[in-house]
C-alpha cells in the first residue's frame, strides 16, 4: 500500500459505489437518497497492478455548526488532510453547483494532488455536466460511470505516475533494516565506525503513547517552538506528523502521532485512522520512544505499543514525562524500573528516562537514550567472540537432550544488523525448546552490552550424516588377500 485515496464531493454523487467497486465488496451502504454515508469507512483497494488505500466519506454540505452535518464535514475535511490524493466526484448528469464551486475552492487549498472526476457520465445526457466541471480549474474531468465500471482505465493512468512518486518518497524515508553481513563484515566489527546519521539520511524518531501523555508538546520542547498543537484535551493530534530538527549535532527527522487507546475504545472512525497512521510511523522509526504519563504508567495499551516496536525490530526508549509533578520521584523510579522489567522481560534492559516535556527537563538525558539505543541496535560482535562466548554459555548450562537425543551448538555468527540477528548452526534446531533460546537471548543482551534493543535469535539445522556414507568400500590389495590366504591355510 503506497498512498491513500480519499473520495470526496457532495451527497449522492456516487462517492461509495466507486468505493465498492474499488474494494471489490460491498462494504458502503448505497442508496439513491443522500446522506446515507455518515463515518469515514477505509478499504484496501485495487485497481489493475495498483494497491492503495481507499476512503470513502460523508458528502460535503455547506454547513460548518456542530450539528450532525457540521461535524461529517469537518470529518471530511480532516480525511481531505491525511489523504495523499483526492478524487472529487461530481455529478455529470446535475451539472456543476455553487457547491461544487466551494468544494473545488477548499481542496485546492487543502490537496496537494486533486483528481477531478464527472460521475454518471454515461450516455450523451451527460456531455454537457462534462464540460461543465472544466470550469472548476481542477484539470481535465475522467468521464466515469461508477455503477457501470467505466472510466477506471483513465483513473488508473491518472494515477500511475503518483503511486511511483509514493512509492519512491516511501522507499526513501523507510529506514534500512535487518541489513545482511558477511563473515568478513561481521569479524571487522570492532573496526568499524557505527552509521552516522546525516542531513540526507536523518535517525528516525517516532514519539508514541497514550492520548494526553505529551507527546506534542515534548516535541515542541525539543524543537525549541510551538510547531504543535497542544492543550489540556486528549486526542488533539490526529495524524502522524514529521518535523525535521537538529537535536544537540544530530540530524533528526521526528514523528509526532496520535495518542493510541484500546482497541475497545476507540469508536470514531477517525480515530481509527489516526491509530493506523501511528503504527505505520512505528514501521517508519529506527528508535521508538514510548510516552507514559507518570501518574498512569503502563498500562495495558502501553505495553501493546512497546511490544509492537519490539516485533517490528525497532530500538525502544521509554521516557516517563510530567515529572515534574511527581513528589516521591526515588521510590517511583524504582518502582517503574521493575514493572517494566516484569513486564515487558524482552526489552529489558531498555533505556527509562523521565522527563518533564513542560519544563523541558530531562530532555539531555532522553538524547543520550536515544543515541544510545541507536548504537546498541547497530551493533555488531565479531565471530570469534560469539563463539567463546557461545562454549561458555555451553558449559554453563548444557542444551537439554529430549527424547534422548544430544543436541550440539556447533557455531554462532552474526547474520544481520538494525536489529542484531545472530544465527546458531546445530542438531536438531526443531527440539530446541523456546526456554534454552531466551536464556541464550539474555545472556546476548548481558555479555555484550545490548540492553532494551530485540534479538533475533535463528536456530540452522546442519548435517549431521556420516562424510563417509555413500563412498565404495576400498578393495583389499592382492598382496593382503595373499598374506591373508596363507594365514588361514
Amino acid at each position: 500500500m503506497t498512498f491513500t485515496l480519499a473520495i470526496v464531493g457532495r451527497p449522492n454523487v456516487g462517492k461509495s459505489t466507486l468505493f465498492n467497486r474499488l474494494v471489490g465488496k460491498r462494504l458502503a451502504l448505497v442508496d439513491d437518497q443522500p446522506g446515507v454515508t455518515r463515518d469515514l469507512r477505509e478499504g484496501a483497494a485495487r485497481l489493475a497492478d495498483l494497491r492503495f488505500i481507499v476512503i470513502d466519506t460523508a458528502g460535503l454540505e455547506e454547513v460548518t455548526d456542530d450539528s450532525l452535518q457540521g461535524r461529517m464535514r469537518r470529518l471530511t475535511e480532516r480525511a481531505v488532510d491525511m489523504a495523499d490524493v483526492c478524487l472529487f466526484m461530481v455529478d455529470a448528469r446535475v451539472g456543476i453547483t455553487p457547491s461544487d464551486l466551494v468544494f473545488a475552492d477548499i481542496l485546492r487549498k487543502k490537496s496537494a494532488h486533486v483528481i477531478l472526476a464527472a460521475n454518471k457520465a454515461e450516455g450523451k445526457a451527460a456531455d454537457a455536466g462534462v464540460l461543465e466541471a472544466y470550469s472548476l480549474g481542477l484539470g481535465e474531468p475522467i468521464r466515469m460511470s461508477a455503477e457501470h465500471g467505466e472510466g477506471l482505465t483513465d483513473l488508473y493512468t491518472v494515477l500511475m505516475p503518483l503511486a511511483d512518486q509514493f512509492a519512491m518518497r516511501a522507499e526513501q524515508d523507510a529506514p534500512e533494516t535487518d541489513v545482511d553481513l558477511t563473515e568478513e563484515e561481521a569479524e571487522a566489527a570492532d573496526a568499524e565506525a557505527l552509521p552516522v546519521p546525516t542531513a540526507a539520511k536523518p535517525l528516525q524518531v517516532a514519539v508514541v503513547g497514550r492520548p494526553n501523555a505529551g507527546k506534542s508538546t515534548l516535541i515542541n520542547q525539543i524543537m525549541g517552538e510551538d510547531r504543535l498543537l497542544t492543550g489540556p484535551e486528549a486526542g488533539i493530534t490526529r495524524d502522524a506528523i514529521s518535523l525535521r530538527t537538529d537535536w544537540n549535532g544530530v540530524p533528526m527527522r521526528i514523528f509526532d502521532t496520535a495518542g493510541m487507546r484500546k482497541k475497545a475504545k476507540v469508536q470514531e472512525k477517525l480515530e481509527k485512522l489516526s491509530v493506523s497512521d501511528g503504527l505505520r510511523a512505528v514501521k517508519f522509526a529506527e528508535v521508538v520512544v514510548v510516552l507514559l504519563d507518570a501518574a498512569i504508567p503502563f498500562e495495558q495499551q502501553d505495553l501493546r505499543i512497546a511490544d509492537l516496536a519490539e516485533r517490528e525490530g525497532r530500538a525502544v526508549v521509554v521516557a516517563v514525562n510530567k515529572w515534574d509533578v511527581e513528589e516521591d520521584r526515588q521510590g517511583k523510579l524504582k518502582e517503574l524500573k521493575e514493572a517494566f522489567d516484569r513486564l515487558l522481560p524482552q526489552l529489558r534492559g531498555a533505556p527509562l528516562v523521565t522527563v518533564s516535556a513542560k519544563t523541558g527537563r530531562g530532555l539531555d538525558r532522553l538524547h543520550d537514550a536515544i543515541m544510545r539505543a541507536y548504537d546498541v541496535w547497530n551493533r555488531r560482535v565479531s565471530t570469534a567472540q560469539l563463539n567463546r562466548w557461545l562454549t561458555g554459555m555451553m558449559e554453563a548450562h548444557p542444551p537439554p537432550a529430549p527424547q534422548g537425543k544430544r543436541i550440539k551448538l556447533r557455531y554462532m555468527t552474526q547474520a544481520k544488523t538494525r536489529p542484531p540477528g545472530f544465527v546458531v548452526m546445530c542438531s536438531h534446531p526443531d527440539k530446541i525448546p523456546e526456554s534454552y533460546t531466551r536464556y541464550l537471548v539474555n545472556g546476548l543482551r548481558l555479555d555484550f552490552d545490548m540492553p532494551g534493543t530485540p534479538i533475533r535469535l535463528y536456530m540452522r539445522g546442519q548435517n549431521d550424516a556420516n562424510p563417509f556414507k555413500g563412498r565404495k568400500k576400498a578393495q583389499p590389495s592382492k598382496l593382503r588377500k595373499h598374506t591373508h590366504a596363507r594365514r588361514k591355510g
